[in-house]
Parts: structure tokens; sequence; C-alpha cells
């Protein structure tokens, strides 16, 4: 009985390796995205949480931190949406964004952040169907 692996087998111990280090830095980028919301207090906390849900919910982004805020990746890694809390810069509303690969482009001129103070049922409905329309 040979003790060696055959080249197959190497390939397929390579795979599964870089598949259990892919999961496991996938693992700590969400972990570390809800260690930053979880530092947040007050409005800002409840927002980052809406928001994370939403996106978990309604999408297949990534969740990581962006600048030490909560951003959520596309396949390629690229931000597509993100967080920002007012505590942080010390301005009176949070900011939810979308980067340039989101899909919200409308003719010439477009809206790529909104200032949030706080999400209604409505203003959730509408999150949603911006995070739909940015991952299409």
């Amino acid at each position: 009985m040979s003790t060696t692996f055959s080249k197959e087998e190497k390939a397929a111990m390579r795979a599964a390796a870089a598949e259990a280090k892919a999961s496991k830095a996938a693992a700590d980028l969400e972990a570390a995205c809800l260690a930053a919301i979880g530092e947040m207090t007050g409005t800002d906390r409840e927002l980052a949480e809406t928001l994370h849900e939403l996106v978990k919910k309604h999408t297949d982004l990534g969740a990581k931190t962006w600048y030490g805020m909560p951003a959520y990746t596309n396949a390629d890694g690229k931000v597509v949406v993100f967080f920002q809390s007012a505590a942080k810069f010390k301005v009176r509303y949070a900011t939810i964004g979308f980067q340039p690969d989101a899909n919200l482009d409308e003719g010439n001129f477009w809206p790529s952040s909104f200032a949030v103070t706080k999400l209604s049922a409505d203003d959730q409905k509408q999150l949603v169907e911006l995070l739909k329309k940015a991952v299409s």
C-alpha cells in the first residue's frame, strides 16, 4: 500500500484547505461587522442592526467592516452598501450609502447615499427595494 498521495488527492486536499480558509475568512468578516454594530449605541445601533437584517434577508451580499463601519460586499468583494454612524462623525444623522458597484443608475442623476434618523416600516420597504436593485 502506497503512503503517497496521488496528484488528484493532493489537488482535492488543496481545494478543501482553500475552502476552509475562505469559509473562516467569511465568518471572521461577518463577526467583525457584528462586533462593529455591537459597539454602537442608541439609534445608530438600531439602524445598523436593521440594515444588517435587511441585507441578510433580501440579498446575498457578504458582511464585513469598511473603515470600521458595517459594509456589505458582492461576490467580487466590492462594497455595495455601507452604514456610517452619526456618533462616529458627530453629526445629526447616520448614512446608508451605496458604492459604484450598486446597480442604482437612473439616467444621469441618482442618489448614492441617504441620511437616516429612523427606519419606519415604509422606509424599510423602500430600502429593501434599493438593496434588491443594487444587487440586480
